[in-house]
């Protein structure tokens, strides 16, 4: 059973809930673009996954079959002891991710927004490329296939609920489990919450390796990175550190620094690199979010997107046994790019119309060669249609405050 899969709609329930809690609050903890990169982040990483996925399970159930001290039966006592050893293999894949500068790469997606809400949960990195190196111990151990596929599942979405700012401390559920309050920590880019709370589960790790940081009362947290990613695209949101090293790498002079870069400490430049091109340290008592300001019709717009995207990737996810290579490639490929111009949108980006036309004229032709049922061309049918007049009025709109501008 696909856990992910499963829990979905139970986390759209959960957002609704409390965007309607925000909205009684009056606290504004959403924003229209940075909830729907969020989102649109959390689809791209799910297309991504099934693209590479095979490669870890592989190497994993090879060394299960051929390395494991010992091949355990899927007994309670061992679910529970796979549960646990998952949590500690993460706590450290998630420190060293945030301390090795190419681990940092891939991870720095999950930190990018400037708010903390639920949607943030689903803010994941797709360009994760070593991180299932750090399970392998497990399999030496002996915890079967399925139940490490099956605690990755459950441990990525006890980690859901904890990516909220309306629920408070918890006692003394505090002490052994990660909580809102603990991840809010972790999350927060203040000079005294970073670096900390790396648990996913379990807060015991950080307690027993120096790493946990409680909330304080005094100092509110400040969400984002240090080196804001100031976009709403999905692909740059993914890419922009590793173009940083990259060219970094590229700029110093010194041969050893090319390669070293990447396994440094998160931050460190070559000093060559760091006197010619110079970050601008920031600032946090002069923080200020990054904001696009939206038009109307374009939010209105930018939300029926972004509904036609998740149906569109849940009928991949859904249908992809029954697809062949030449239905799945094209059927991502789709997905990818309709993520991507609706970030141009997001931005104002002078191109975003055009490419959403060109995903609008695309996407028949791709229903048709999925062999797509009825109910399918209809229901997107409808959304092209209604997407195209909403497109319109959000191009006049546009236009209209230009003008008034």
């Amino acid at each position: 059973m696909n856990l992910i899969l499963f829990a979905i709609p139970f986390f759209f329930l959960l957002i609704a809930l409390e965007l309607v809690w925000d909205w009684h609050k009056k606290t504004n903890y959403y924003r229209v673009n940075d909830a729907i990169t969020s989102l649109g982040l959390g689809i791209v990483s799910r297309v991504i996954a099934i693209a590479k996925k095979f490669i870890p399970f592989t190497l994993y159930y090879l060394m299960f079959d051929h390395l494991s001290v010992v091949k355990l039966s899927e007994e309670l006592w061992v679910w529970v002891l796979g549960f646990v050893l998952y949590d500690f293999c993460y706590y450290w894949l998630h420190r060293l991710s945030h301390e090795v500068n190419f681990l940092w790469a891939a991870h720095v997606v999950h930190h990018s927004s400037e708010e903390y809400n639920l949607t943030t949960a689903l803010r994941q990195t797709s360009g994760s490329i070593f991180g299932w190196v750090f399970y392998l111990p497990m399999a030496v151990i002996g915890i079967p296939p399925e139940i490490f596929i099956s605690v990755g599942a459950m441990n990525l979405i006890y980690q859901f609920w904890v990516h909220t700012r309306h629920v408070p401390k918890l006692g003394w559920y505090e002490l052994v489990f990660v909580t809102p309050s603990n991840h809010r920590v972790h999350h927060a880019q203040n000079q005294v919450y970073i670096d900390r709370n790396y648990g996913g589960v379990f807060i015991l790790w950080d307690r027993m390796f120096g790493t946990f940081q409680e909330e304080l009362d005094d100092e509110a947290p400040i969400y984002g990175i240090r080196k804001a990613l100031k976009s709403w695209d999905p692909i740059w949101a993914n890419f922009h550190v590793y173009w940083q090293l990259g060219k970094d790498a590229w700029n110093t002079k010194h041969w050893k620094d090319k390669l070293l870069i990447w396994f440094k400490p998160t931050g460190w430049r070559p000093d060559d690199v760091q006197i010619s091109d110079p970050l601008p340290r920031t600032d946090l008592t002069k923080f200020k979010k990054f904001d696009i300001e939206l038009t109307g019709w374009q939010k209105v717009y930018s939300l029926l997107q972004h509904i036609g995207i998740i149906g569109a990737a849940l009928v991949v996810m859904i249908q992809l046994p029954q697809f062949d290579t030449w239905q799945t490639v094209p059927a991502l490929a789709y997905v990818l790019f309709a993520s991507y111009s609706l970030g141009l949108v997001l931005s104002n980006n002078k191109f975003g119309a055009a490419l959403e036309i060109a995903k609008h004229i695309a996407l028949p032709a791709l229903l048709l060669h999925l062999q797509a049922a009825d109910w399918m061309l209809l229901a997107f049918g409808a959304n092209i249609a209604v997407s195209l007049v909403i497109l319109a009025l959000m191009l006049k709109e546009q236009k209209e405050v230009l003008q008034a501008g």
